[in-house]
């Protein structure tokens, strides 16, 4: 993976700061963002110009080094249908004592949204930037998409189950050597206003070097 070159910074220590407005309506669709479940999602998903809007803003995150070290692979369409009866067949080669009900759970779990974007992780071990920072980079795109599906009137779930943990079933998905599936981010319209979880407070998890 190749590294891009860095321009040289402009001299800033004596500019005057940028005046950039808040935005109330950012931050109001911030505060009331929340994972919707999966049968909750309908479609129409995206457009094809929304859903290039969607994975552009996606990939605009801290990259460390501008290594990419990450990936989107689209799913809609028929395409659902195409890898959920591939991953059904894998997963009755892996389990053998399947009960019939269960024969399609992939195919199902593929068409309840109308998008599915699989984050990839491919952190570059030959980078001088160390991993762990490549694949914060990584789960920063999901939550980036989350978060710009969210201000596009849509909603997600955020899932990483069999198919995005076996390794055979992840290079069905489309992962490839050196590669990981971070998680598969489905997108679509909310049936409903899902409840707030609990969040931590932030007494639990903030703290102030030196006191």
């Amino acid at each position: 993976m190749n590294h891009h070159s860095h321009a040289s910074a402009p001299a800033l220590d004596d500019a005057a700061a940028l005046e950039i407005p808040a935005s109330e309506e950012m931050l109001a669709r911030l505060e009331a963002r929340r994972s919707v479940p999966l049968r909750a999602l309908a479609g129409p998903g995206p457009t094809p110009s929304e859903l290039a809007r969607l994975l552009t803003l996606a990939a605009r995150v801290p990259d460390h080094g501008r290594l990419v070290p990450w990936r989107f692979i689209v799913i809609e369409g028929e395409a659902r249908r195409a890898l959920g009866e591939q991953l059904d067949a894998l997963y009755a080669t892996q389990n053998p004592e399947l009960p019939p009900a269960k024969a399609d759970m992939w195919t199902l779990y593929l068409s309840r949204a109308p998008l599915t974007v699989v984050l990839v992780s491919r952190p570059d071990p030959a980078a001088k930037v160390p991993e762990f920072n490549q694949v914060l980079s990584a789960g920063a795109a999901g939550m980036a998409l989350t978060v710009a599906a969210s201000a596009m009137g849509f909603a997600t779930q955020w899932l990483l189950k069999w198919p995005g943990r076996d390794p055979e079933a992840a290079a069905l998905v489309g992962a490839r050597q050196g590669e990981r599936i971070a998680g598969f981010l489905h997108v679509g319209r909310p049936r409903m206003v899902a409840p707030d979880r609990p969040r931590p407070l932030l007494d639990e998890v903030v703290t102030r070097w030196g006191e």
